[in-house]
């Protein structure tokens, strides 16, 4: 009986890189980061080519980014925010397309990793929805009114407001942006090992019987279609996460 060795690389390698350029200086590059500048380029290219064109009937990117926005704005913004939340619109297409962009580098060949499979990123994004959520609450609430909306949910016995203010804090201030953050990074650090695991079976059976790769090479093939999916939900329900926290500062009735 052959025993097969899977020579599987340590997780640890599979989200580290060491710096390629400018090493050494805070303008170090490794691969996540240019994978972030690929996302930030791919956005602003979708954008920009659209808005350059003037066609009545939108074409080729021009359907692309209007496809998106008509996305955004009527299966995220009017479903959480209502018609007040429409000049919100652009930065919420904008988040979405990022993230999508960002995480779809996975199945790309020779590149071939998430970039928010590391926490940097979504944990930096999660931050800047918590500073603007609280902003718009305390705008449009007051300081105060605020809090107090926050912490002492209408309709709750008096009593109970020594359970529920605790709980509504840490959610409101605390859990919310570490939830949304690591949602993101779980999800994209589970599949990407799950590929790189499916890879690897593939390649190793492969070198000795080519009859027992075929299972793990479709196995691999059905997982990477899966991660597609996935990279779109993904960005779909940080960015429907956002809108709903925006909504409920702004609307606390809601």
């Amino acid at each position: 009986m052959t025993i097969l060795a899977l020579d599987f690389p340590p997780v640890s390698h599979l989200f580290y890189w060491p710096d390629f350029a400018f090493d050494g200086t805070p303008l170090a590059m490794n691969k996540t980061v240019l994978v972030y500048l690929f996302a930030l380029v791919l956005t602003l290219w979708v954008f920009m080519t659209a808005g350059s064109k003037k066609s009545l009937v939108p074409s080729g990117m021009s359907h692309v980014a209007e496809g998106g926005i008509n996305f955004v704005e009527d299966s995220i913004v009017m479903q959480t925010m209502g018609a007040e939340g429409k000049k919100y619109v652009p930065f919420l297409t904008t988040m979405f397309f990022f993230i999508f962009f960002s995480n779809i580098f996975e199945v790309i060949p020779f590149i071939q990793f998430p970039a928010n499979a590391k926490m940097a990123i979504p944990i930096a994004m999660s931050l800047l929805v918590w500073l603007i959520y609280n902003f718009l609450g305390v705008k449009h609430q007051g300081f105060f009114g605020y809090l107090k909306n926050s912490l002492f949910p209408p309709g709750v016995p008096k009593a109970l407001y020594l359970i529920v203010t605790p709980i509504e804090f840490f959610s409101v201030f605390i859990i919310r942006p570490l939830s949304l953050a690591i949602r993101l990074w779980a999800n994209m650090v589970a599949g990407h090992l799950l590929l790189v695991t499916f890879a690897v079976l593939s390649a190793t059976l492969w070198d000795s019987t080519y009859a027992g790769a075929i299972a793990p090479a479709a196995m691999l093939v059905i997982m990477t279609a899966f991660e597609i999916l996935v990279s779109f939900l993904q960005a779909f329900i940080f960015t429907i996460l956002t809108a709903v926290y925006m909504g409920g500062a702004i609307h606390p009735e809601h």
